[in-house]
C-alpha cells in the first residue's frame, strides 16, 4: 500500500504538466480577447487536449485572478476542479445561458460552495448574461452578483445557495426528488417532457458533514437514477491534509449506501476517464451514481498544490506569476483568449437548439394529452391555481375544539386535491405529526409519482432535501415536519431556506410543555423566539381551527419565505372571533370593551384561552378589557403604524402576554410596565396540566399579573 508521504509526491508531481499539457498556441492567438461572445456564434470543435487544457487553464486563472483581487476566497478548488467541471458544462449538461430558467435544463450543484469561483468562471465564459468579467472582477465586494458562495437569489445560473457543507449535495437530492417526482407524473412512453439530470460537485468537508450520509441514505434508498455527484477527493481542508481526522473509505460507505460508485484516479488531466465515468454513470438508472475524483488542490501552483494554503487564501502576485510559467499561460490578469470563448460559448447555440427541440416536445404533449399538459404547465408556472384558499374550511365556538396538530392535518388533506404541487411528510413521526395526505401513497422507488414524503430519523438531510425540491422551480410547495424541539438538527436547513428566499411550510408539532411526559429534552422553550430572530422565516403559533387555517393560507401564499408553525399536542377551544384574516395581520383583536381598554392580554396557541379566560374574569370586576391573538410577530410588525395603535395603543401601558415558551422579546410588545406570563427555564416531566400549574401558566397567575398593575 501506498504511504500517505508518497500519494502526495505523487500529487506534486502532476502538478508540473509537460508542455504540450498546457496548449500554449502560437503567439498570434496569444492576445486575442473577447469580452462576450456573440449568442449566434457557431459551436467551435474541439479538436485537441492542448486546447481542452487552454480552457481548463482559463477557468483556473479565472478564479486566480479574482480571489487575489478580492484579497480572499479559495482558489484551490477551482484549480483542481477544472477539468471535471469543463467535461460537465461543455461536454455533458444540457442548458441554455440564456434562459437560465428553462424548465427541462440539467442542473449544477457546487456543493463545496466555498469554491465559488469555479461556478462563477463557467457562467462567464459559457455565456451566461448573469456573470459578466466585470462582475468576475468585483469577486466578494457588494452589490456583487459574485458574492463568496453562491447565492440563487442573486445570480441566474446559480440553482441553490451553497455554504455551509454538506447542504449543496442534500439540496441536489432534493432536485433529483422533484425530477424523479414529475417525470413519472407527466412523462408518457410515447413523451418524455421530464427528462434532465442532477449533477453535484461536492468536497472531503461535504462528506465529513453528517448531513450528507443522511441525505445520501434516503437517495440510495429512492434509487435515484438521474442524480450523479463528483467528489472531489484533494485530501485537504483547513486543518491540513485530511488523514488527520478522515480516513474512512468513501466510496464502500456510498456503495453501503445504495450508490453506484466509480474512482477517477486522475482528474487532473485524464479527460477520457472523467468522460466514461459520467456515461456510465449515465447508464445506472435505478442508483445515484458517485464519481470519486481524485484531484490536486491548486494544480499547476509550484509551492501551494496539495497543501493548505492554497484552499483558503490567495495565490499571491509572486506565487500567481510562477504558476502562470508552469502552466504556459502567458495571459495578463482577466484576460481570456477568443478561442477559449469560442469553445466554451458553444453552449449557447447548444442549448438553444435543446430548448427549442423540447418546446416541440411539449407542444405535441400538448395537443395529445391536454389534461396533463394543464396541470404541468400550471405547475412549472410557479403560480398558484385560481381560488385554492377556498378548500380551507371554517369553525365557530360550536364546533368541539382539538390539538391544532389535528387541526393542521385537516387543511393538508383540505389543500391536497386542489394544489398538484404539494408534497412532502415526516422525519418518521407522521402518526404523530398527523401530516399523511390520505388521498396519497408514498413517494418510493417505483412510485415516484406519490406525494407522501418518508424522510425517516434524518431531519436535518430532510430539511435540506426539501429546499432542493422548490428550487428545483417546478411549482412544487413542500412541507416536512417532526416535533418543534427537533428543528434543533435542522436550524442549519431552516436557516438557508429562509436566505434562499424558497417557500418551505415547516410542519412542527409537540410546541411546549403541553406535550407533557416526555421531558425536558422533547419541551421547546427557547425555539419560537429564535425562529423570530431569523431573517425572512414567518413564526405562526396558531389558536385552534381557524388560526391554523390562517397559518396554511399564509405559508403557502409565501413562495419566497419560509413558515414554521408550531402546533400544539393538546386541544383548545374555538373562541369567538379567531380568524384567518387575523394571521395574515399578525395580531389582532378578538375580544374588546367599549372606550381605552384598561389593559391589554396578549396570547399565542394554547395559552390565548388563558388570556380570554383571564378577560372575563377582570370583566366582571368592571375592567375594560382587550384581548389580542398574536399568531405571527413578523406579519404584525410588517403592517401601517395606524393598524399596530388600533390593535396595541401606545397610551396602554398596561399589558400582560402569556405563552409557554421564553419571554425573550416579548418586552417589544408588553413594554417596560408590562408583564409576561411564561417560562425561562427548561421544562419538565409530569402531565401537562401538572407543568402548566408549577410554572405558573396558570389563570390565576395571568389575572394576579394583571390586577399588580392596577
Amino acid at each position: 500500500m501506498q504511504s500517505t508521504m508518497s500519494m502526495r509526491t505523487a500529487r506534486q508531481a502532476v502538478a508540473r504538466p509537460a508542455p504540450a499539457r498546457a496548449g500554449v498556441l502560437p503567439s498570434k492567438a496569444r492576445r486575442s480577447v473577447a469580452p462576450r461572445a456573440s449568442a449566434a456564434a457557431a459551436p467551435a470543435k474541439v479538436e485537441s487536449v492542448e486546447q481542452i487544457m487552454r480552457c481548463v487553464n482559463a477557468i483556473r486563472f479565472i478564479a486566480i485572478d479574482a480571489v487575489n483581487k478580492a484579497k480572499s476566497g479559495h482558489p484551490g478548488l477551482p484549480m483542481g476542479c477544472a477539468p471535471m467541471t469543463y467535461v460537465l458544462w461543455n461536454e455533458t449538461m444540457k442548458y441554455n445561458p440564456k434562459d437560465p430558467k428553462w424548465f427541462n435544463r440539467d442542473r449544477f450543484v457546487l456543493s463545496a460552495g466555498h469554491g465559488s469561483m469555479l461556478q462563477y468562471a463557467m457562467l462567464h465564459l459559457c455565456g451566461f448574461d448573469s456573470v459578466s468579467m466585470d462582475d468576475i472582477k468585483s469577486f466578494r465586494q457588494w452589490d456583487s452578483t459574485t458574492p463568496g458562495h453562491p447565492e440563487n437569489f442573486l445570480t441566474p445560473g446559480v440553482e441553490v445557495t451553497t455554504g455551509p457543507l454538506g447542504q449543496g449535495i442534500c439540496n441536489a437530492v432534493g432536485l433529483a426528488v422533484a425530477e424523479a417526482h414529475l417525470a413519472q407524473r407527466f412523462n408518457k412512453p410515447d413523451a418524455k417532457i421530464v427528462d434532465h439530470y442532477t449533477y453535484c460537485i461536492m468536497g472531503d468537508g461535504c462528506n465529513m458533514e453528517g448531513i450528507s450520509t443522511e441525505a445520501a441514505s434516503l437517495a440510495g434508498h429512492w434509487g435515484l437514477g438521474k442524480l450523479i455527484a463528483l467528489y472531489d477527493d484533494n485530501g485537504i481542508s483547513i486543518d491540513g491534509h485530511t488523514d488527520i481526522s478522515f480516513t474512512e473509505d468513501v466510496s464502500a460507505r456510498y456503495a453501503a449506501l445504495g450508490w453506484h460508485v466509480q474512482h477517477v484516479k486522475d482528474g487532473n488531466t485524464d479527460f477520457e476517464s472523467l468522460r466514461k465515468a459520467i456515461a456510465n454513470a449515465k447508464a445506472v438508472t435505478d442508483k445515484p451514481s458517485l464519481i470519486k475524483v481524485t484531484t490536486l488542490i491548486g494544480y499547476g501552483s509550484p509551492n501551494k498544490a496539495d497543501t493548505h494554503d492554497v484552499h483558503g487564501a490567495p495565490l499571491g502576485a509572486e506565487e500567481t506569476a510562477a504558476t502562470r510559467a508552469n502552466l504556459k499561460w502567458e495571459y495578463p490578469e482577466f484576460e481570456v483568449p477568443k478561442d477559449v470563448y469560442d469553445v466554451m460559448r458553444s453552449s449557447v447555440t447548444r442549448g438553444a437548439a435543446a430548448q427549442a427541440e423540447w418546446n416541440a416536445s411539449l407542444a405535441a404533449y400538448k395537443a395529445k394529452y391536454p389534461k396533463e399538459a394543464e396541470e404541468f404547465t400550471q405547475l412549472v408556472s410557479g403560480k398558484l391555481p385560481a381560488g385554492w384558499e377556498k378548500a380551507l374550511p371554517t369553525y365557530t365556538p360550536e364546533d368541539k375544539g382539538l390539538a391544532t396538530r389535528q387541526y393542521s392535518q385537516i387543511m393538508l388533506n383540505a389543500l391536497a386535491p386542489v394544489l398538484p404541487g404539494l408534497m412532502g411528510g415526516s422525519a418518521d413521526l407522521a402518526p404523530s405529526n398527523l401530516t399523511l395526505m390520505k388521498m396519497f401513497g408514498d413517494f418510493q422507488k417505483g412510485t415516484y409519482n406519490e406525494r407522501n414524503v418518508r424522510f425517516g430519523v434524518r431531519e436535518h438531510g430532510m430539511g435540506a432535501i426539501v429546499n432542493g425540491m422548490v428550487l428545483h422551480g417546478s411549482g412544487i410547495i413542500p412541507y416536512c415536519a417532526t416535533f418543534f424541539i427537533f428543528t434543533d438538527y435542522m436550524r442549519s436547513a431552516m436557516r438557508m431556506s429562509a436566505l434562499s428566499e424558497v417557500g418551505v411550510l415547516y410542519v412542527m408539532t409537540h410546541d411546549s410543555i403541553g406535550l407533557g411526559e416526555d421531558g425536558p429534552t422533547h419541551q421547546p422553550i427557547e425555539h419560537l423566539a429564535s425562529f423570530r430572530a431569523m431573517p425572512n422565516m414567518l413564526m405562526i403559533r396558531p389558536a385552534a381551527g381557524n388560526e391554523t387555517a390562517g397559518a396554511y393560507k399564509v405559508a403557502i401564499a409565501n413562495r419566497k419565505r419560509p413558515t414554521t408553525i408550531a402546533l400544539s399536542r393538546q386541544g383548545m377551544p374555538n373562541l369567538p372571533n379567531l380568524s384567518s384574516e387575523g394571521v395574515e395581520k399578525g395580531a389582532y383583536v378578538i375580544k374588546d370593551s367599549s372606550g381605552t381598554p384598561d389593559v391589554i392580554f396578549m396570547g399565542t396557541g394554547s395559552e390565548l384561552e388563558l388570556a380570554y379566560a383571564a378577560a372575563e374574569v377582570l370583566e366582571k370586576e368592571g375592567k375594560k378589557v382587550r384581548v389580542v391573538s398574536f399568531p405571527c410577530w413578523e406579519l404584525y410588525d410588517e403592517q401601517s403604524a395606524a393598524y399596530k395603535e388600533s390593535v396595541l395603543p401606545k397610551a396602554v401601558t398596561r399589558r400582560v402576554a402569556v405563552e409557554a415558551g421564553c419571554s425573550q422579546g416579548w418586552h417589544k410588545y408588553i413594554g417596560t410596565e408590562g408583564a409576561f406570563i411564561g417560562i425561562d427555564t427548561f421544562g419538565a416531566s409530569a402531565p401537562a396540566p401538572v407543568l402548566y400549574e408549577k410554572f405558573g401558566i396558570t389563570l390565576d397567575g395571568v389575572v394576579k399579573a394583571a390586577k399588580a398593575m392596577f
